[in-house]
């Protein structure tokens, strides 16, 4: 988020992920993905159970989306996974279906 958009930012709801380490839900579809251009219309599509986050449902707008969690939007056959960039910045990875159900695929070894 810039410092001249706006005067209030989302914080991540408890979760999963650290405060530090994660980005709330609302913050990744409006800003990040380009999905909706308000908090209400955010707020809208989350609550029409479109987004599901490592296959889960998830309709509270502040879940903290965190390191190698996969984001899938089933309506429009996308998915992408939060990742850090060289700097450690987030980075939103567009992937394939067939890699969107491994569970951090990059972190467990072939057998």
């Amino acid at each position: 988020l810039d410092k001249l958009s706006g005067k209030f930012a989302p914080r991540p709801s408890a979760g999963p992920h650290k405060l530090r380490e994660s980005m709330p839900l609302v913050v990744v579809i409006r800003n990040k993905l380009k999905y909706s251009l308000t908090y209400n219309e955010t707020r809208k599509v989350t609550m029409s159970r479109a987004i599901k986050v490592d296959n889960k449902v998830r309709t509270d707008i502040g879940f903290p989306v965190g390191f190698q969690d996969v984001i899938s939007i089933e309506k429009t056959g996308e998915f992408f996974r939060m990742l850090f960039d060289v700097k450690g910045r987030f980075l939103i990875h567009r992937i394939k279906k067939e890699k969107s159900t491994d569970c951090d695929s990059a972190l467990i070894p072939l057998l």
